[in-house]
């Protein structure tokens, strides 16, 4: 009499189990649901702000260039509003101080070009004149700068402070990864600059006989858009878990 309370109770217990299994699987598939829903609407939102942000970009890569803002101006706009803003600038390079940086192009490996430029309110900025291939020497780089007045027409760049991804500028050994405007004016020992830098797209003045000029116009604008495919891949495994719902719920509804 006793074994069979004891199996019945048992067999209880398991039914009462397998009862709650289902609720809690679904429970958990819910909030599963909520979450890739909620990440794929997230991706959706992020994919037109990215959207806004190539358009914003492309109408100033492509706008009539404009004098490079005063001073006071550069430290009071975002630098999101600044950066890739198409600028004109005119002046005097100072050759000497030029700095080659370590660059990698669709030309292959080799070297910014960057000078400072004295511009006629007395202030300097640093200038990206081009690409140079590796094997270049800074004095070799330097002998290209023009002597006398030029215009250029470029895209404001903000500095590229410390140094690359995986490398650290060293001024002392004159080795250069990016582009930071107020250490290289510190190694060079060229007065105040302006705390951005223009990558130049064209530059106008006198040529140097016999020199390789660098190449300009390469600036790299490129913003990863895989926010569809993200989106995509959370709505799918939605609608998996919305079929595990469904796959539950006539389960439930077949075992009674």
């Amino acid at each position: 009499m006793n074994e069979t309370k004891l199996t019945e109770h048992m067999r209880t217990e398991t039914d009462q189990t397998e009862a709650r299994r289902p609720w809690g699987l679904a429970a958990f598939l819910l909030v599963a649901l909520c979450g890739f829903v909620a990440l794929g609407v997230w991706q959706v939102q992020r994919m037109h702000w990215k959207h806004a942000l190539i358009a914003r970009v492309d109408a100033r890569v492509h706008a009539a260039p404009v004098p490079l803002p005063a001073e006071a101006r550069l430290a009071a706009i975002a630098p999101k509003d600044l950066e890739y803003l198409r600028v004109h600038v005119s002046g005097t390079y100072e050759g000497k101080a030029t700095v080659l940086v370590r660059a990698a192009t669709g030309l292959g490996t080799g070297y910014w070009t960057m000078t400072p430029l004295q511009l006629g309110d007395g202030r300097q900025v640093w200038i990206n004149r081009g690409f140079l291939p590796a094997g270049t020497r800074v004095q070799a780089a330097a002998a290209t700068t023009p002597s006398g007045p030029v215009e250029v027409t470029g895209l404001l760049r903000p500095t590229e402070a410390g140094g690359s991804l995986l490398q650290s500028n060293q001024p002392g050994a004159d080795r250069w990864y990016s582009r930071d405007v107020r250490a290289m004016a510190q190694a060079r020992g060229v007065g105040a600059v302006v705390p951005v830098f223009v990558d130049a797209q064209m530059e106008k003045g006198a040529p140097v006989p016999g020199a390789a000029a660098p190449v300009p116009g390469l600036t790299q604008i490129q913003f990863p858009d895989n926010h569809l495919t993200y989106a995509l891949t959370w709505f799918a495994l939605a609608a998996m878990s919305i079929m595990a719902l469904l796959f539950v719920w006539r389960r439930r509804r077949w075992n009674g």
